[in-house]
């Protein structure tokens, strides 16, 4: 049986330093394990990030995997991701022999089942850990992590996982949690664009929104989305803790698994459409929370906003 690794035996490279990536970082490095370096498209982001944790910023995805023996990820899509994992040119995958790569990312499930092939080729192991959380708890490591892969890999990195997360589980083979993550962002979307539907409904209504959405919170139409975007509609206050065009990504990979599998899911449909239409009004980079601009009376994207701006 293997020697369990202790936290002094990981160095850790992170790739991709955006509101995740960087927080992970953070955390990792504040919670006492060695983060030796750190990547990202951004060289300037880099530099930064890597300043402020006095590690080494990589110019090259080769150079992570020479400095770390686990490699986190977290680029947002799918051919962003399966390019950190190039058979040829700079590529994480150089000398990668005995690395873990940990994607966590939200893409699909058969990038994570791709990545995993061409890993075990250069004698490397991969683990799906896909984050149902934000920001504040990839900074404080709290997040909900979802896993993907081998049960061996899982426990080998099992250490790491915990200091990242407050709930953690081992879903199945790779490939299977992003398929949960895939749900349960298509159903917070669809939740999300329901909640901005009815308090755009109550403000035209002239309801007292305070009070509605007290009585949403006692009533069948509670959902955990009240409670984290149900003032910040009412208010405008989108700032960004996962972005509309990330929600509509995320929906459109839920909707590609329902058509391979054969089935008609329209409220998903309906949701991604209108987050779709949000990039397109250039609202892609405020948070979810931001749908609610299509659908409250007099605000941008609202069909009466809109017809108004046409008769000018």
């Amino acid at each position: 049986m293997a020697k369990k690794m202790a936290k002094r035996d990981f160095k850790i490279g992170v790739v991709g330093l955006g509101r995740m990536g960087a927080n992970i970082a953070r955390h990792l490095k504040d919670d006492g394990f060695k983060v030796t370096a750190v990547y990202d498209m951004a060289s300037g982001l880099a530099t930064k990030v890597g300043k402020e944790l006095g590690t080494q910023a990589c110019k090259n995805l080769s150079d992570v995997t020479a400095a770390a023996n686990v490699v986190i990820t977290v680029v947002t899509d799918d051919k962003g991701t399966l390019g950190l994992f190039g058979a040829s040119g700079d590529s994480l995958l150089k000398d990668a022999k005995g690395t873990t790569f940990i994607n966590c990312a939200t893409i699909s499930p058969a990038t994570h089942v791709e990545i995993e092939k061409r890993a075990a080729k250069a004698g490397a192991s991969t683990l799906e850990g896909c984050m149902a959380s934000s920001i504040t708890q990839a900074r404080e490591g709290t997040l909900y992590l979802m896993c993907g892969g081998k049960k061996s890999v899982f426990d080998k990195v099992l250490p790491v996982l915990n200091s990242m997360s407050v709930n953690l589980r081992h879903i199945g083979s790779t490939g299977k949690a992003a398929q949960v993550k895939a749900l349960v962002n298509m159903v917070m979307n669809i939740n999300t664009a329901g909640l901005a539907e009815g308090l755009g409904l109550g403000k035209a209504l002239g309801l007292d929104l305070k009070t509605l959405m007290d009585v949403f919170s006692q009533t069948g139409a509670n959902a955990r989305v009240l409670e984290t975007d149900g003032e910040d509609m009412v208010i405008r206050d989108h700032e960004c803790y996962f972005s509309a065009a990330h929600a509509a990504k995320d929906s459109g990979i839920a909707l590609k698994l329902a058509q391979e599998n054969g089935l008609n899911l329209p409220l998903a449909r309906a949701t991604k459409a209108q987050y779709d239409r949000m990039k397109r009004l250039g609202l892609g980079e405020l948070d979810k929370s931001g749908i609610a601009e299509l659908t409250f009376p007099g605000r941008k994207g609202s069909k009466k906003a809109a017809k108004k701006k046409a008769k000018k």
